[in-house]
Parts: C-alpha cells; structure tokens; sequence
C-alpha cells in the first residue's frame, strides 16, 4: 500500500489503444463532419449537396485529422 494509485492520465498514457479503432473512429466522425459541412453549404447555395460531395469532404477531413494526430 507504499504506492500511490495512478491516475488517469497515467494510464491514458501507458495504453497502447487499438490503432484500427482510432481510424474507424476518424472515418466515421470524418463523414459525419463532412455531411454536415456540405449540408450547410448547400443551404448557402455554395455547392450542391451530392454524394461525391461528401466524400471528398470526408476525406479531406479524415486526411487532415490523420496528419495531425501522426505528429
């Protein structure tokens, strides 16, 4: 009992985590973000609200979110 529990960000930092959970996570929160965007977007009549339209906002999103987590 000589040593002190640690604490969360202890254990955050030790975890390995599972790499395929943050990218499906990454994916799925990319195409949520990239409907909403092209949504609101089309609602100002600045693109129009298609399928090939959220795909590419979803991945632009996902590679930019990619990049910066690899740092």
């Amino acid at each position: 009992m000589s040593e002190d529990p640690k604490g969360l960000r202890d254990g955050l930092e030790a975890s390995k985590g599972d790499p395929r959970l943050v990218l499906a996570l990454n994916a799925v929160l990319s195409a949520w973000f990239g409907w909403t965007v092209v949504w609101g977007l089309d609602l100002l009549d600045v693109v129009s609200y298609t399928l090939p339209n959220v795909a590419v906002a979803a991945i632009l999103v996902f590679t930019v979110t990619y990049l910066i987590v690899l740092q």
